[in-house]
This record gives structure tokens, sequence and C-alpha cells, in this order.
């Protein structure tokens, strides 16, 4: 049984927000870890929103703070609750919002990982090297498939960099929205908000490989679909973004790269490299789809940070 406070609040994010299935999803998860926290984990639904006070609020906190937590994570739970409970006094669920004046962690001077070009470029070419140093098969199903998988591979990690596109946009990206002629990938990002992509030639390259190659595997697992997936899972279903993590960790540690690295630190790069080339700050954020010119400005961070690197090393009075 759902919550009907929560269910109204999910048709409020739906139809007045326009929110993404993933938005949704990450607001359930936090208004359930809330629950969870302040009533025990054997509390069900209906919940008594209304005797949640500041100390249920500092509660929920303090207890991400004790797990030691991003304060980037904690901020986002936090301001998940603050939106949830200003609806539920919007629409006289509750009398107060207990998260209204509760400041928000600080956050440190993060800067994101990033790849140098060079490393980019290692990266990219990672999945067909690794195979060749892997042992050949005389099974034509395995030889089918392997062969796909680099294509694959190299068409994500291409796609991932020359786009700079989240990855759950790139497992949510249908085959229509690529106009392979063109160069250009037509991306839905947060909040639903459509933007375009270009495609540099080595991404277009990988990527109609891929297309061409994952004929054959629908042709070994029999279940070719109306709407097809652009990239495919060993069973011949949409690969998952937990599935490109794993892949891509595997070639991190292939090319002896940062083992922290992710598939955002390509979106990463991605920006960065842009900047550090001369682009312009305002075309980089529409590239990325960000709502703001400040969530952006990071990329400028980042930037200064490498000239001062470069400074310190070549300077003779650094």
């Amino acid at each position: 049984m759902i919550d009907p406070c929560v269910k109204h609040f999910i048709q409020y994010l739906e139809a007045e927000k326009n929110a993404s299935e993933h938005t949704i999803s990450n607001y359930l998860i936090d208004i359930r870890q809330f629950c969870e926290i302040v009533w025990g984990e054997e509390a069900t639904a209906p919940f008594k929103w209304k005797s949640a006070d500041r100390f249920s609020a500092r509660k929920f906190l303090v207890f991400f703070q004790k797990l030691e937590m991003a304060p980037t994570t904690t901020g986002r739970k936090l301001s998940a609750l603050r939106s949830f409970y200003k609806f539920l006094l919007r629409e006289e669920y509750v009398d107060q919002n207990p998260f209204s004046g509760l400041n928000l962690p600080k956050k440190g001077n993060y800067l994101p990982q990033i790849l140098s070009v060079d490393e980019v470029g290692r990266l990219l070419d990672a999945p067909v090297q690794f195979d060749e140093q892997q042992t050949g098969s005389s099974n034509p199903k395995v030889k089918i498939w392997r062969e796909y998988m680099v294509a694959r591979d190299s068409a994500i990690l291409e796609m991932l960099y020359s786009t700079g596109m989240r990855i759950n946009e790139l497992v949510q990206l249908p085959e229509e929205s690529v106009d392979l002629l063109s160069g250009v990938a037509r991306v839905r990002g947060k909040g639903k908000k459509e933007r375009l992509c270009p495609l540099g030639a080595p991404a277009t390259r990988t990527l109609m490989k891929n297309l061409e190659l994952r004929e054959n595997v629908w042709l070994l697992e029999g279940k070719k679909n109306v709407r097809s997936p652009v990239f495919l899972n060993k069973n011949g279903g949409p690969i998952t973004a937990r599935s490109i993590e794993r892949m891509m960790k595997k070639y991190v540690l292939f090319c002896g790269l940062n083992a922290e690295l992710t598939p955002h630190s390509l979106r990463h790069s991605f920006a960065t490299h842009l900047l550090d080339a001369g682009a312009d700050l305002r075309s980089v954020q529409e590239l990325l789809g960000h709502a703001s010119l400040s969530t952006t400005q990071i990329y400028t961070h980042v930037s200064v940070e490498r000239l001062k690197e470069v400074y310190q090393l070549a300077h003779p009075r650094a």
C-alpha cells in the first residue's frame, strides 16, 4: 500500500514539475529512508506526517552525517524532504515544514575527476586492445557475441565522451533519436528537457558498427523488438547503467588509470576539454543540458587548477 500523501506528491511531480522517472525514484528513496529513520523499518503507510518535527528532521540529517556521507548527497536528501513537506504544507496535510530553516551541510571545494586527453585516448582504445589479449573461441556464438561486445563497448565510451551525456540518458536513448547522417543525437535529460548533442566522427563510426553487429546478436537470440535498444546486454535486452559502470571499471583498470573514474568522469572530461580548447561557457552549458550556468562554472575551476599545476611545474619562480 502506497501512502496517499506520497501518491499525491508523485502526481504533482509528474503533472506540474514534469519530473523524470529517475528524479521521482530518488524522491521515493529519500522519503522511504526518512520514514525508516523516524518511525522505524516496521512502520507502514499511511504515515503520521503531522507528527514529524524539527527533531525528526535533525535526526534524519545526523543519520547521514554519522555515515560520513558526502555533503552533496546529504544536502540533496534534505532538499528532497524539504520539497516534500513544502508540498504537504501547501495541500494542508501538515501544519508546518520541519525542514524549513534547517541548514544544508557545507559543501567542500569539490573538483570532479577528469581524464587528460591522452588518458581518454587510452580508455577509448581499451575495448579492442583488451579483446586482443583474450583467448579466442571456436564457438560461433561466443565469437559473434565477443565481436559485438567490442563494438558496443567502444561505441558507449565514444558516445559518452563525444556528447557529454549522462549515463542514464545514454541507456534510455532510442534508436530513432540518433541521426547518423547529420551526426546528431536528440537526448532527453533532466526534467524531460530535450537537447541536441553533436556526434564526433569516431563516435559515429563506432555507433554504426555497433548497430550493424547488433543484428547478428538478435539472430542468435531470436528476439528483435519493434522499439530496439541501441546497446544490448548479453541476453539481447537493453544494457543497464550498472552494467556500463562495471564495463568501464574493467577498462580503467586495464589501462592502469585511476580506479575511482566512472562514466560520469567522461562527462566531466568532455566539458573541461572543451573549455580548455576555448569553447565559451554558454555553449558548454547547452551541450551538457545544465539548467543553470552556475552548475557549468565548476569546470572553469578545473581548468584554472590545471593551469596552476602547469605554472608550478614550468615557471622558474613559481
